[in-house]
């Protein structure tokens, strides 16, 4: 059984793809894994998810992506989805962009690319938890 969905966003398909392989190997099939190739593509995701049929729960996002940055996109999810657990990625983000996005959108945490998986497990966890999701 899925308890709902993670949505993974990075203009880099290599980051994608370890991350998809990573939360498959973390939590299997408790989590549906959705890869966006930048904001555009999450912009199509998040609207598939609006009627609720199954919840988005995470969102875990780069920051440094062409069409937006993390924060701007992260800030315009939270309007859509509050209680969603989001999640900055990044190996380039802003300290100020960081600031915006948890004044703004509930940022629960940044991670720094390369990332530890213990740490990203734990942040997904412990998250989850805080929020009641």
């Amino acid at each position: 059984m899925t308890d709902g969905v993670i949505l993974c966003v990075d203009d880099e398909e290599t980051i994608l793809n370890a991350l998809d392989m990573q939360l498959d190997e973390m939590f299997g099939a408790r989590f549906i894994v959705e890869l966006a190739q930048g904001a555009a593509e999450a912009y199509e995701v998040l609207e598939g998810y609006e009627a609720g049929e199954l919840p988005l729960l995470v969102i875990i996002s780069d920051w440094q992506m062409p069409q937006i940055k993390g924060d701007e996109f992260l800030i315009e999810a939270h309007r859509r989805f509050p209680r969603v657990l989001k999640i900055m990625l990044s190996g380039h983000a802003d300290p100020v962009a960081v600031d915006n996005a948890r004044a703004h959108a509930e940022l629960y945490c940044f991670l720094a690319k390369p990332w530890d998986k213990d740490e990203l497990r734990d942040a997904i966890v412990n998250g989850m938890r805080e929020k009641g999701l």
